[in-house]
């Protein structure tokens, strides 16, 4: 049963720019906020009125009980990911798993679970993806080969489901804490100016969910402007 405002629900929404998302959408949206634990989503969800939604993304018989009530949703945005830096010398098997499996087996799995309710709804699929996404770097082999897999997914999806949006979105650097942790395993120095402000990527999912029907935002690609 549609709520009044569209549905949109949001992985990762707990903080960084999961939680600035949540809030470019809160003002027309009725809001889903996913995360790891009710505690960590406790904040932003009463700050905007938001439905917590706390599962672990990778258990996916947790996902499959926790969207069983969700029949009509108008944006799913594939927010959460995880990122572990090294060269492929330095990169383990369980390593590739874990991150093959946070950033796109549990996407492919929500939303093949979740496509009844987004085809109910005409809905839209946003996929939070990266540079990476476009290009690998040294010691980012792991993490860009997640994200190159990710916008094959979302090219799959938006041909397979003509009645659906599919928006990949490739930010460069945000300002978030999982920036400052990449940072920090680079053994450099932080500079939040050389980062994009996460307020400034959430702005662009919105622009995409708002844009007409007739239009079909495909990829968006942020860099940072030079300083």
């Amino acid at each position: 049963m549609p709520y009044p405002n569209p549905t949109a629900l949001i992985t990762g929404g707990s903080r960084g720019l999961g939680a600035a998302i949540a809030r470019e959408l809160a003002p027309t949206h009725h809001l889903i906020l996913g995360g790891r634990s009710a505690e960590s989503l406790e904040p932003i969800a009463g700050e905007l009125g938001a439905a917590p939604w706390p599962v672990d993304l990778t258990d996916h018989v947790a996902v499959a009980d926790a969207v069983a009530d969700i029949d009509f949703l108008d944006v799913l945005v594939h927010n959460a990911g995880v990122a572990e830096l090294g060269t492929v010398a330095e990169t383990p098997a369980e390593v590739w798993r874990q991150t093959l499996e946070a950033n796109v087996i549990a996407v492919a799995e929500l939303t093949r679970l979740l496509l009844p309710a987004l085809r109910a709804a005409n809905g839209h699929v946003v996929l939070i993806n990266s540079g990476a996404g476009l290009r690998a770097n040294a010691g980012w082999g792991a993490y860009a080969a997640s994200k190159f897999a990710l916008r094959a997914f979302g090219d799959a999806l938006r041909l397979e489901e003509p009645t659906l949006r599919v928006t990949s979105i490739h930010p460069g650097r945000i300002d978030t804490d999982m920036q400052r942790a990449i940072v920090a395993a680079e053994g450099g120095e932080y500079d939040a100016g050389k980062f994009l402000s996460p307020t400034t990527v959430a702005s662009a999912v919105r622009c995409a969910v708002e844009t007409p029907r007739d239009g079909h935002p495909t990829e968006i690609v942020l860099r940072p402007m030079p300083h």
